[in-house]
């Protein structure tokens, strides 16, 4: 019974496929194979899954990094004793700003002159150049992930740095020499403890040249961690390090309160692993290398985004009596210094020669063949040179015009060294909640690995199919398995038992030139442990070392060819409240003594193409390099304004032409139309039959012929609409004619042709068309297109391509031989059976089509008038012999000789394009020796056999537009 069952079902499903409609007499059947993908079956019905990470975010009111809402202030006694006043001022918030650039500097003001949030933000970008400081901004959104804000400052009163086991905590003004006690005493309890082996209190020259304060560093050593194997590895992240003494000092400025800005801000390097990790360090670092720089501000400018909000928030500290109450909050500025070749005279634009980076994805090969490794994460350096007009704001202000990020920063560490970046994944971030299933206030760390990249498209369209291919890649997906993986391996060592979630799996986050697959994992810390714990357990991603992880560092060691220095550490903030807040150093330009170093990484695995490797590379670069050497509309408003203009200015091939779309009652028909106005043409739409004749009659009548009549898609046959008599009339009165679908069927029948029906209808199916010859001809409607292309397709009905008239030449097929494009041999008529106006078809591919049908669709004797001998040569006589020979470059013909000779040349190439546009050149109607005497003529280039050839070759060069 049931074989019965599929045997009827199937001579159904064939009866259904072969009805031919009753009015549709001359059409004949063909069919078209289903694609694949409809074979695939999705149940409707299915689990109830889980919120989502937006959803979740909203009900426990987390605060997706950004700050909280704006707080009132007060008074606080901090957990080490000091006293701690929050003065908080509204900023009026505003999104727009007025920029000025001038050779040094860059100054923003206001269109009302007001100070307000814009305004601020960018003074402060200005004063990061020469002042000590930080600005985070985060200009990316994700449900459940980013928000909006930013946050700045600059003149810190305290500074602390180190490198090894070395430290150093440094008042940078008197309001920072307030604070030394305290954190001197903090320091003395650690060496007490057995943490610190040494500590010395150094005075330095007096600030800011004033003599009236002594700037106090307290230099502290951090004792040796204990041996490995002899403490729990659960442990690992309380062992001596540098991170004891910022715990320590964390714990000393802690409170309870609603002002939950305050904290410490800055960088931390990538060599700050091997506090933990036992590594063999094979690479040289610099003598002046820090590991760690981190600011203790004490005025803040807050903006945030989303909530459309701004404020300021200052603070002031008592310590044993003292207080920086009405002390001036300036440190020392130090202007940026340009790039100078006598102190940097081995300047080398790459740390790796090209091609060894791939030499050395094969030597991690051999790794992972043999287990060593799962996944490594190499790297490479590219630099630039940095001059006076282009300090670090201006590469933060073109960053965050063309590179939006969560994690974007401007970060003066002192030293001549800054960073500048757009990270687009985040480190590690905590944050206490009240809602989990643990304790209340328990801390929540969250991460989000991103592993899998692919270049951006051109436009919507293919980035959705660049997505595609990315999800389907199995070695991109294998990467992000490992890293995610290894993520919730890090958190397990300190995280409450089954805490540990993916909460979100392969997800796409899009940024200006590449897409990311991402994975989004939380866990909630035990009582035991701290924000600091969570940080150093994940020191540092396996998205920037590999897997196993302490093996990967050490093949990364081993095989980079220089250090890393702030590449894979972290930027951010330590909360005081026991919060954290971090993005991985990544897209980052790092600036040390006016050179601009960009380092770029990839993920390596067993199936790993070692060129393409090496270009991921390169790609990742590239967005921070072009930041660096770039200009900009960003730059200034000046320049702004002009970009605009020169848009404006384009030539539109529609402009000033009117073209009449005739509506066969198609659901797309306003889309075309917008279309070609975007062309510059004056469009307008009339509904198809006797009446639209009679208005075209009656246009034509007032001389105001119309350009071109584009005839639109539309259900049914082409006799339902009357379309050959349409036809008919665009012949009489000599209007080009562009036809979609039904407009392709009507051209068809019209001229002879016979239709037919598709055994599988094409409604809304996306498809891959290709070129023929006719084609790919100059001054063809595909002209500048590639050769194959995705276009949208909805029809049934199709123009049978044996049956086509001779008239008619196809220029466009399927894959399966169906008929995507026609034009008439002598009538400036051209059609296709797709739609160029729907999201399926690139826009940029639809809108060329429309263009060139515009350009080229015209009959001969409308061409512009024929220019007389002198008149090009006077033409050609007023330019210099530089763009004679771009002229004949674009032309493709020969720039060899004096500017006569080229002026000779190009005469004779313009006449030639001239008369035949117009009609009165045939080249197949000349002989052999008149087509080689031309080509020499013209000076080609490229060579050619036969007449045939040389007919193509000569139409190809003259139908060229310079």
């Amino acid at each position: 019974m049931i074989r019965f069952w599929a045997i009827v079902s199937l001579l159904t499903f064939h009866a259904d496929a072969f009805v031919i409609p009753h009015h549709t007499p001359r059409v004949l059947q063909t069919s078209v194979a289903q694609s694949s993908t409809e074979a695939v079956i999705v149940p409707k019905q299915g689990g109830r899954g889980v919120a989502t990470a937006s959803q979740d975010a909203a009900r426990r009111n987390l605060s997706l990094g950004a700050p909280p809402v704006r707080p009132m202030g007060g008074e606080y006694t901090s957990q080490g004793g000091v006293q701690i006043t929050a003065t908080v001022e509204p900023l009026p918030y505003a999104t727009t700003t007025t920029t000025t650039t001038t050779t040094t500097t860059t100054t923003t003001t206001n269109v009302n002159d007001e100070i307000n949030s814009m305004t601020v933000m960018e003074e402060l970008m200005d004063q990061l150049d020469e002042k000590k400081g930080v600005l985070l901004m985060s200009s990316y959104e994700f449900p459940g992930r980013y928000a909006r804000w930013s946050l700045g400052f600059v003149d810190p009163p305290l500074e602390i740095s180190g490198r090894g086991a070395d430290c150093h905590i440094r008042s940078l003004n008197e309001r920072g020499d307030v604070l030394m006690p305290a954190v001197q005493e903090a320091l003395q309890q650690m060496k007490r403890d057995g943490l610190l082996s040494a500590i010395e209190v150094v005075e330095e020259a007096p600030l800011n040249g004033s003599g009236k304060a002594i700037a106090k560093t307290i230099q502290a050593k951090v004792v040796p961690p204990p041996e490995v194997g002899s403490f729990s590895e659960e442990d690992r992240s309380r062992q001596p390090s540098l991170f004891s003494i910022v715990r320590a000092l964390v714990d000393l400025f802690a409170y309870k309160g609603d002002c939950r800005q305050l904290g410490f801000y800055g960088a931390f390097g990538y060599d700050l692993t091997f506090q933990f990790e036992p590594i063999d360090l094979k690479q040289q670092r610099d003598d002046d290398q820090r590991d760690l720089v981190l600011y203790l501000p004490d005025k803040i400018v807050v903006v945030d985004q989303d909530k459309r909000d701004s404020w300021t928030v200052s603070y002031d500290f008592s310590v044993n009596g003292k207080s920086t109450r009405g002390l001036p909050r300036t440190t020392e500025a130090i202007p940026f210094a340009p790039f100078d070749e006598t102190k940097t005279p081995n300047f080398t634009p790459r740390d790796t020669p090209v091609s060894e980076f791939a030499a050395s994805v094969e030597k991690a090969k051999r790794e992972f063949a043999v287990g060593n490794l799962f996944e490594a994460v190499l790297s490479q350096t590219f630099r630039e040179k940095l001059g006076a007009e282009t300090p670090p704001s201006k590469l933060f202000r073109r960053l965050r015009a063309r590179n939006p990020a969560p994690y974007g920063f401007l970060i003066n560490l002192g030293e001549q060294e800054y960073l500048v970046g757009a990270s687009p994944e985040m480190f590690v971030r905590c944050e206490a909640t009240e809602d989990n299933d643990y304790r209340p206030g328990a801390i929540r760390v969250e991460t989000c690995p991103i592993s899998g990249t692919v270049a951006r498209g051109a436009d919507a369209l293919e980035d959705a199919q660049r997505v595609k291919s990315l999800m389907m890649n199995a070695k991109e997906e294998s990467e992000l398995t490992m890293c995610t993986d290894v993520d919730r391996n890090d958190k397990s060592r300190i995280c409450e038992p089954g805490s540990v979630q993916v909460i979100g799996r392969r997800q796409i986050e899009m940024y200006s030139r590449l897409i990311h697959t991402v994975d989004h994992v939380e866990g909630y810390l035990r009582p035991e442990f701290d924000a600091l714990d969570a940080f150093l357990c994940h020191t540092w991603a396996v998205t920037v070392t590999g897997a196993p992880k302490t093996w990967a560092i050490q093949f990364v060691e081993d095989n980079e060819r220089s250090p890393r220095h702030w590449y894979g550490g972290a930027v951010g903030m330590v909360g005081f409240d026991g919060g954290l807040n971090t993005g991985l150093t990544l897209r980052t330009v790092r600036v040390k003594n006016g050179v601009a170093e960009v380092r770029a990484g990839a993920t390596l695995l067993y199936d790993s193409n070692p060129v393409a490797e090496e270009l991921e590379t390169e790609l990742k670069a590239s967005a921070m390099i072009d930041a660096i050497v770039q200009d900009g509309p960003e730059d200034s408003a000046e320049a702004a304004a002009q970009a605009k203009v020169a848009k404006l200015d384009r030539q539109r091939p529609g402009q000033g032409k009117s073209v009449i779309l005739v509506d066969h009652e198609d659901s797309f028909v306003h889309t075309l139309g917008n279309y070609l106005r975007q062309t510059g043409a004056t469009v307008r739409t009339l509904r198809s039959g006797a009446s639209a004749l009679s208005t075209m009659e009656s246009l034509i009548a007032k001389g105001q012929k119309p350009d071109m009549v584009v005839l639109s898609p539309g259900p049914g046959n082409p006799s339902d609409f009357g379309l050959s008599n349409t036809i008919e009339f665009l012949v009489k009165h000599r209007i080009p004619a562009f036809g979609v679908c039904l407009g392709l069927q009507g051209m068809v029948e019209h001229f002879g042709g016979s239709l037919g029906v598709l055994g599988y209808p094409m409604h809304g199916k996306p498809s891959p068309v290709s070129l023929t010859y006719p084609g790919k001809e100059a001054r063809s409607i595909f002209t500048g297109l590639p050769d194959t292309f995705e276009v949208a397709r909805y029809h049934s009905l199709h123009g049978i391509r044996e049956r086509l008239p001779s008239c008619l030449e196809v220029t466009a097929l399927s894959d399966d031989g169906i008929v995507m494009g026609i034009k008439h041999k002598t009538l400036p008529f051209a059609a296709v059976q797709f739609h160029p106006e729907s999201i399926l078809t690139s826009p940029a591919h639809g809108m060329a089509i429309l263009q060139n049908a515009l350009a080229y669709l015209r009959y001969s004797d409308e061409d512009t008038p024929k220019r007389s001998g002198a008149e090009i040569v006077a033409a050609f006589e007023g330019m210099d012999v530089s763009r004679l020979q771009q002229r004949c470059s674009a032309a493709g013909i020969s720039q060899t000789g004096s500017k006569s000779e080229l002026v000779v040349r190009m005469t004779l190439f313009t006449h030639k394009s001239e008369e035949l546009a117009a009609g009165r050149l045939q080249l197949e109607n000349l002989t052999e020796e008149e087509l080689i005497e031309l080509k020499q003529g013209l000076g080609l280039r490229e060579s050619a056999s036969g007449k045939d050839g040389l007919v193509r070759l000569l139409k190809n060069c003259l139908n060229f537009e310079v």
